[in-house]
C-alpha cells in the first residue's frame, strides 16, 4: 500500500534536515512517495491595493509572482535532485508550488488534506532560551492546525533510526501504534519499541486533600494494569496484521520519578531514539496539546516527533 508524505520546504538547513530523515528513514518504509511542497513568499497588501488604481503596480505584481514562481521551482528542483542522488527514486518524488493564499501554515494543511497525504514532514528551527517551552511560530500553527494528518516534526540532524512509541492505553495512543504500524507494514527490517509510563494519582489531581491516598495508588494502578494488558493485546493484532512480526516489537514499562512527561524523556536520551511518536492528546476540536504531549516535543530535540491526531 502506497504511502504519501508531504515535505514542506523552503531555503532553510531545517528544510533539508528534514528531507535527510525522510531519505534515512526510506530503507524502512515500503512504497513511499514524496511530494516536495513550497509556499511562495506573500505579496504585500498594500501593493495589491495598489494595482487597484495603478497599471505600474500591477505589472510590478505580475514580475513578483513570476519570479517567487521561478524561486520556487528551482529550489524544489535542487531538492529533488539531492533526494536522486541519495538513492530515492525519481518516479517516487513529485514538486508542488503555490502563492500564499490563508498563510503559510494553512496553505500547507489544506493542501495536504485536499490531497489526502499520509503525513506532513517539517523541519523545526533551533529553539532560543526564551523559546524552550514554545516553538518556532511555524511549527506551532501546524500543530494548532492539523487536527486529522499526522505531523512529523523534525528537529536538528537524526542519526538515529531507533522508533519509540509512547503508548498510555487511550484512543489516541492507538491512533499512533496504527499509524506506525501502517508506515512500517510488511518491513522486516523496522524495529519499534512502545514505552508505557505508569501514573501515579498525583497525574490525575494535583492537590493535597485527597485522603487514603495508598488505596488510590493501588486503584490506580490495577486499573492501568488491566487497562494496559489490554491495550497491548490489541496492537499485537494491529502489528501482525500489519506483516510486523512481534519480535520486531519491543514493550518497556516503567515507573515515574518525577513525571510522565519527564520519563518519556529520560527513555529518547537513553534509549537513543531518533524518532518518538506520541498522540496528540488534545480536547477534541481544541487548538492546543495535552500536557504530557506539549512537553515531549517542546523539550526533544535532535529527532523528529511524529505527532498524531
Amino acid at each position: 500500500m502506497e504511502k504519501k508524505i508531504l515535505l514542506a520546504v523552503d531555503e532553510s538547513k531545517h528544510a533539508k534536515n528534514a528531507i535527510q530523515y525522510v531519505i534515512n528513514i526510506a530503507p524502512r518504509v515500503n512504497q513511499l512517495t514524496y511530494t516536495l511542497f513550497h509556499v511562495q513568499p506573500q505579496i504585500s497588501q498594500f501593493l495589491h491595493d495598489e494595482a487597484r488604481i495603478n497599471v505600474r503596480a500591477q505589472s510590478a505584481i505580475e514580475k513578483i509572482k513570476k519570479k517567487n514562481a521561478q524561486n520556487a521551482h528551482a529550489l524544489l528542483e535542487k531538492y529533488k535532485n539531492f533526494m536522486v542522488d541519495e538513492g530515492i527514486d525519481e518516479t517516487h518524488i513529485e514538486s508542488k508550488t503555490a502563492p500564499r493564499n490563508l498563510g503559510l501554515a494553512k496553505d500547507i494543511i489544506e493542501f495536504a488534506q485536499k490531497k489526502h497525504y499520509d503525513a506532513v514532514v517539517v523541519g523545526r528551527r533551533g529553539l532560543t532560551k526564551m523559546q524552550e517551552v514554545f516553538m518556532g511560530s511555524l511549527t506551532t500553527k501546524l500543530v494548532e492546525h492539523s487536527q486529522v494528518i499526522p505531523l512529523w516534526i523534525v528537529d536538528g540532524k537524526v542519526t538515529s533510526r531507533r522508533v519509540l512509541v509512547a503508548v498510555d492505553g487511550s484512543e489516541s495512543a492507538f491512533r499512533a501504534v496504527d499509524h506506525v504500524s501502517f508506515i512500517f507494514r510488511n518491513n522486516p527490517h523496522a524495529t519499534i519499541t512502545l514505552f508505557h509510563v505508569t501514573p501515579r494519582l498525583k497525574d490525575y489531581c494535583r492537590l493535597d486533600y485527597i485522603t487514603d491516598e495508598e488505596d488510590l495508588e493501588s486503584a490506580i494502578l490495577q486499573s492501568d494494569k488491566k487497562c494496559i494488558d489490554q491495550f497491548l493485546s490489541v496492537v499485537e493484532k494491529k502489528f501482525i496484521d500489519a506483516g510486523i512480526a512481534r519480535e520486531q516489537v519491543i514493550v518497556r514499562q516503567t515507573k515515574p520519578r518525577f513525571s510522565i512527561g519527564d520519563a518519556i524523556l529520560e527513555e529518547i536520551q537513553k534509549g537513543d531514539y531518533g524518532t518518538v511518536v506520541i498522540g496528540r492528546r488534545g480536547t477534541e476540536r481544541a487548538f492546543y496539546l495535552g500536557r504530557v504531549s506539549n512537553q515531549v516535543l517542546s523539550k526533544t530535540t535532535r529527532r523528529a516527533v511524529w505527532l498524531v491526531a
